[in-house]
């Protein structure tokens, strides 16, 4: 905290502000500060965050930099302020912002994309405003930001708005420093900004797409990613077939995409970040051609709506989570459904809960207002990513124009440019704050402050919900959610996200960090790159500086979970944790599937404490997808006999039965797993719940459904010594679960009980681990990591066990305990590690 000085001399300071401080109105926010306290110079954006030269009286300057501090704007972050004394006087004769330099490598965090903030929505639907029913109104306070930057210092020039000239009041307000859009970068209005359109798919195939996206003429079409550089105002575009939307054509193309919803069609619609596919939430039929389109067989969909009114007709949302869908960032937040709504069951089948989240454009509040004509508005949409499933969101126009064919029935589009894909972030909630379950709209660039300072590094993550990690000095910079790594335009995608944000955050690594596991594509690209940078040409300088810096650094999965736990809560690392690290596939050291992991483990290294019993995963992904597989490994390995009244074994056919039998007893064609996501899995379909899956987890996620809340018997665990390779580790024994699952399946127990039975045992073993750790180690603090730990239910019995035994406990609340934050984890292991052999 800065104590204001009553100086009477006349000083000058320059002082930098770093942190969240560029597009989130830290300049005008300046300027009328320095207005107010009567001082003279000027502000800039660098690349190392704001630049402030004032000079005045004394007591004024520093009165100047405590309420920089103590009231920045609500949308920024100050993480410093560093000051320069004792200059010499500039003469200046105002305060101005000027325009934005570059002073080379220094980190500033780029802001995540903001909702609409409720001082637009209110001009957006007031008649007499100028705005009037303008898609695409923002301010300095909400609108695109990540997703439209190109370079930084952020600035128009540097983002896809810069074709688009504003017109003379925009400029005028651009210019106004008592204006709610002073430098507002992507201020604009329906006379000089982006449109909208719509297209019905029976038109013909249109030639380009709308205003300013990037194109270039190749063989008589156009082509947005061909040359990012060649831009064309936007007026040189315009799609003939498409109904334009400027001016009241505008709202033409929105009553147009409301008709063809209500007429149970799919919209494709383009968004700050990506595509969506909409359909009506309550048409069935159009939900399940959605469903048949996208090849998405059960795997939920989330629904957008209006506000949180009409949630109350089919979920049930807290204060917490009310919070959070109203939050800047307007996540996904996944709600516990009422047995009962008009909403298509085939939304989220079988689950529990749904996505919900709240318009976060002006356009999809336009979408889902009333107009003249309100039969035509629907009032809950399903809103998916606008891709098939397991490949990226698309973003181009022309892209969406060809591949979502066969998708969509119509196409509401606009002509601002999408620079990075972003799709939308999923959360929880958990003992009233936030779990990530996916991290990207509204969060994404957002770096996670670390309470150490690290090498410039890139992590690559795993293979399922791939994100990246740039490290260096104290941020960590998690990226979007990019998708699972199991295509080649998911890689692409990958590559080009790591290239563009290598180039905004000013990193070029030293460390690349990647996953152990040898066949994942994450860490054949990581080995590549690491590859490429050595092999650069050694006439050039440069090039062979970076030759003797670039390290390569592989680690294990679940230490890299658990170190990405330890970071986000800013443990310094000097003493281990106890750690359970529980999810559903990761590479082990001995080249066997880990995924029950007890360790003791720090930044620099592991032990393993403790671990599920092996059991041979049968034909490997072929038993991740047919559960029932599984679920027979665990019988036999527990010695039950395969009864036909066992929904798994009923659900084998006799010829695979014998073959999974000839497996076990040979070993051909299995690996040996101590997998606890595979274990629900197996215990899912053993009680019933789900024999095949169509997406990750689905059958742990059904059976976290069906748990009854009001049981308390549980099941146990046996603890057995390790054998003479595994003499320090303790091996936790499920055969005795198992046998007792099976007992109950017989005597015809509801599924639900024995849910929650094993729920209880999960969460008793890690209580009688940990006791037995801390009586072993004296060690305190347990770290919970690893997609198992998405599940609610089994969290808050694991925390309130943990808690009432005195633990410090520490969970996830900034990246997801899935692999979506696994690279935060690998990029802190790998310079550990790297000052330990230094």
């Amino acid at each position: 905290m800065y104590s204001v000085k009553q100086l009477s001399t006349q000083v000058r300071v320059q002082i930098l502000v770093r942190g969240i401080v560029q597009g989130v109105g830290f300049r005008p926010f300046v300027f009328t500060l320095a207005r107010r306290h009567a001082l003279k110079g000027q502000v800039l954006n660098n690349t190392s965050g704001v630049l402030i030269d004032v000079e005045g009286e004394g007591g004024d300057v520093e009165g100047f930099i405590h309420d920089i501090n103590a009231n920045p704007p609500p949308l920024s972050l100050v993480e410093s302020i560093e000051r320069t004394d004792d200059l010499a006087s500039a003469h200046y004769t105002d305060f101005r912002i000027i325009e934005s330099a570059s002073d080379g490598d220094h980190l500033t965090p780029i802001p995540a994309d903001i909702a609409t903030c409720a001082d637009c929505l209110r001009e957006l639907f007031d008649s007499h405003d100028r705005r009037y029913r303008y898609p695409f109104i923002n301010c300095t306070n909400c609108g695109p930001r990540f997703t439209i930057t190109e370079n930084i210092p952020y600035d128009r020039a540097q983002t896809t708005m810069r074709d688009f000239v504003m017109c003379d009041e925009c400029r005028g307000e651009y210019r106004d420093p008592l204006d709610r859009r002073f430098h507002a970068e992507p201020n604009a209005c329906a006379e000089c900004g982006p449109h909208v359109e719509f297209r019905n798919k029976s038109e013909p195939p249109a030639v380009a797409g709308g205003g300013c996206e990037s194109r270039k003429a190749e063989g008589g079409r156009m082509n947005e990613r061909s040359n990012p550089n060649a831009l064309l105002p936007p007026s040189a575009f315009r799609l003939p077939t498409f109904a334009l939307a400027g001016g009241s054509d505008r709202q033409d193309a929105i009553r147009s995409a409301q008709a063809s919803i209500a007429r149970g069609e799919i919209v494709a619609v383009k968004g700050i970040g990506g595509f969506h596919l909409a359909c009506d939430a309550a048409n069935e039929g159009a939900v399940r051609r959605l469903r048949e389109r996208k090849g998405r067989v059960d795997k939920p969909f989330a629904v957008m709506v209006r506000d949180i009114n009409q949630i109350y007709e089919f979920a049930d949302v807290s204060a917490a989570e009310i919070t959070l869908l109203e939050s800047r960032a307007r996540p996904i937040v996944l709600l516990k459904k009422k047995p009962a709504s008009e909403l298509s069951k085939l939304i989220a089948p079988g689950n529990a809960y749904i996505g919900v989240m709240l318009p976060y454009t002006p356009l999809h509040h336009l979408l889902l207002t009333d107009t003249d004509d309100a039969a035509s508005v629907v009032r809950v949409l399903v809103m998916t990513s606008g891709n098939f499933s397991n490949e990226p969101i698309i973003t181009d126009t022309d892209d969406a124009l060809r591949r979502l064919a066969t998708l969509a029935d119509a196409f509401l589009v606009h002509n601002r440019s999408i620079h990075i894909p972003c799709d939308d972030s999923v959360v929880r909630v958990f003992e009233g704050r936030e779990l990530p379950i996916r991290r990207s709209r509204g969060y994404a660039p957002m770096p996670v402050k670390l309470p150490f300072k690290l090498k410039p590094t890139l992590a690559v993550g795993g293979e399922l919900k791939s994100t990246f990690c740039l490290a260096k000095d104290d941020y960590a910079f998690m990226s979007q959610h990019i998708g699972d790594m199991e295509s080649l335009e998911t890689l692409r995608a990958f590559e080009s996200s790591i290239e563009l944000c290598e180039k905004l955050f000013r990193i070029t690594p030293e460390i690349i960090a990647c996953d152990m596991h040898p066949r994942y594509l994450s860490t054949r690209f990581a080995k590549s790159r690491a590859k490429s940078l050595l092999s650069t040409s050694p006439d050039n300088l440069a090039a062979r500086r970076v030759e003797h810096r670039v390290e390569i650094c592989e680690v294990q999965h679940h230490h890299a979970h658990i170190a990405a736990v330890m970071a986000e809560n800013g443990l310094l690392g000097e003493q281990p944790v106890i750690a359970f690290s529980f999810d559903g596939t990761g590479y082990g050291t001995d080249a066997a599937i880990w995924g029950g992991e007890v360790l003791i483990a720090d930044y620099k290294r592991f032990v393993r404490a403790a671990h599920l019993r092996y059991v041979p995963l049968v034909g490997g992904d072929a038993a991740v997808k047919r559960p029932y597989r599984h679920a027979l490994a665990h019988l036999w390995a527990a010695g039950v006999e395969w009864d036909e009244a066992l929904p798994s074994v009923a659900a084998c056919p006799s010829v695979e039965r014998g073959v999974i039998r000839r497996q076990l007893e040979t070993g051909f064609g299995s690996v040996p797993t101590s997998s606890m996501g595979r274990l629900f899995d197996a215990v899912a379909a053993l009680a019933g719940v789900r024999q095949i899956v169509t997406y990750e987890a689905q059958a742990a996620i059904e059976f976290e459904a069906l748990a009854a809340d009001d049981v308390s018997e549980s099941y146990e665990f046996e603890l057995v010594e390790g054998d003479a390779a595994e003499v320090d580790s303790i091996i936790i024994e499920p055969n005795t679960v198992i046998r007792h699952i099976a007992q109950d399946v017989l005597t015809k127990v509801p599924a639900s009980i024995i849910a929650a039975k094993f729920h209880n045992a999960v969460a008793g073993l890690i209580l009688k681990l940990s006791l037995m750790m801390r009586a072993q180690t004296n060690l305190t603090q347990v770290a919970l990591s690893g997609g198992v730990f998405q599940n609610v239910a089994l969290l808050e019995a694991a925390t309130k066990g943990l808690r009432a035994a005195n633990f410090e406990i520490f969970t996830h609340r900034l990246v997801p305990p899935n692999d979506g934050g696994l690279a935060l984890g690998q990029a802190v292991i790998a310079n550990f590690m790297k000052q330990e052999t230094a």
